[in-house]
């Protein structure tokens, strides 16, 4: 394995890059060589880290552009990308948290994430969530803090729509680093990281 520049990689992480964005060429990436197996695990922000900021940074563009450019990346790199941001502000402050925050918009493609990944608990918890909003999910972060309670001086178990789903998220004994690193290890080595 090697360190290389992704434009002598046949394979990058963005199919093709999002609207006003270029390639950068100084950004890299772990890459498996085209004549052997993919044997030792590879590290999920490997794949990440490429698309991290240009995605991050379209945020501000409305969640219809940002979904569009985030099509555009692999859907393996989508799968952990998305993933990541739903168990980063789940453990951090639980779904209340992940909801409210411009992350949020994420949450079907994180559900997808979760199953391909094959974290199926995490994956139910986060579809039970969901149904709070209805259908369709509103991506919009406003349309989303409508549909939330606001914050009370109560006992979060009284007023907090997602209080035992947070519960589960936390006790699940999913291994969230074991699997994105499982995950991008077989992305690797059938090509598709």
């Amino acid at each position: 394995m090697g360190w290389r520049d992704p434009a002598e990689v046949a394979d990058p992480n963005w199919t093709e890059p999002p609207d006003g964005f270029e390639r950068n060429n100084s950004v890299h990436f772990l890459v498996s060589p085209k004549d052997k197996p993919m044997a030792e695990a590879v590290d999920y922000w490997t794949l990440v880290e490429p698309v991290w900021l240009p995605l991050n940074r379209s945020w501000d563009d409305g969640p219809e552009k940002f979904v569009r450019r985030f099509r555009r990346v692999r859907p393996e790199v989508g799968h952990l990308y998305a993933a990541h941001w739903c168990q980063s502000e789940v453990r951090n402050g639980g779904f209340h948290q992940f909801f409210s925050n411009t992350t949020g918009l994420l949450a079907p493609e994180a559900l997808e994430g979760f199953r391909a990944i094959g974290m199926t608990d995490w994956a139910e918890t986060l579809a039970e969530a969901m149904k709070h909003f209805g259908t369709p999910f509103p991506r919009d972060r406003d349309n989303r803090d409508e549909l939330l309670p606001m914050h009370q001086r109560r006992p979060r178990d009284e007023w907090e729509p997602f209080f035992e789903l947070d519960k589960r998220f936390y006790e699940s004994t999913a291994d969230w680093e074991d699997a994105a690193n499982t995950y991008a290890g077989r992305a690797v080595a059938d090509g598709r990281g």
